[in-house]
């Protein structure tokens, strides 16, 4: 995805210049429909770019940026927006892009481990993405039957380690 590929949050794309300049290099091309998929960063992004289109396409062209011709062809700038989250956490939503695919690498890690664990009698506390979510967390521990899950929704209390060691020692 956009973290393996560089292009995930954008620095440059915060500031109204690195979007007048994704305005001009879309109108140059002629594109005029986006599909962004990603989270909270890259759909406020979008909405953002999409609210200031019509002023970054009148300053381009006051600026010689782009030709009257090229504003008048990317008047419209039609963009779908999917949300591209391991999170889980749109509403409305089953299930999120990424959501699976991270819950199946998760399950992986946990096969390896158990194996491991269950053969040297050790206990392991694995931690797994999800931001705010406890989505993913929350799956995985049904999903491989784990004895204890934290989620950020109900956090645990402030001695939950050494009520975890005595249930150990039990």
């Amino acid at each position: 995805g956009g973290t393996v590929i560089g292009s995930a949050r954008c620095q440059d794309f915060r500031t109204r210049e690195g979007r007048l300049r994704a305005a001009r290099n879309l109108a140059k091309r002629g594109i005029t429909n986006l599909c962004v998929i990603g989270g909270d960063g890259s759909l406020t992004g979008a909405d953002t770019f999409r609210a200031e289109w019509g002023g970054l396409l009148a300053e381009l062209l006051k600026t010689g940026g782009i030709t009257a011709e090229e504003a008048q062809r990317s008047s419209h700038l039609n963009i779908v927006g999917m949300v591209g989250s391991i999170d889980n956490d749109f509403c409305g939503t089953d299930m999120t892009i990424g959501t699976d695919s991270a819950l199946h690498r998760i399950m992986e890690i946990v096969d390896a481990i158990t194996t491991t664990a269950q053969s040297h009698q050790r206990t392991f506390v694995l931690e797994v993405m999800g931001r705010h979510c406890g989505y993913l967390a929350l799956i995985t521990a049904l999903a491989c039957g784990a004895d204890w899950v934290f989620i950020p929704e109900s956090p645990p209390e402030d001695d939950w380690e050494d009520h975890l060691c005595r249930r150990l020692a039990e």
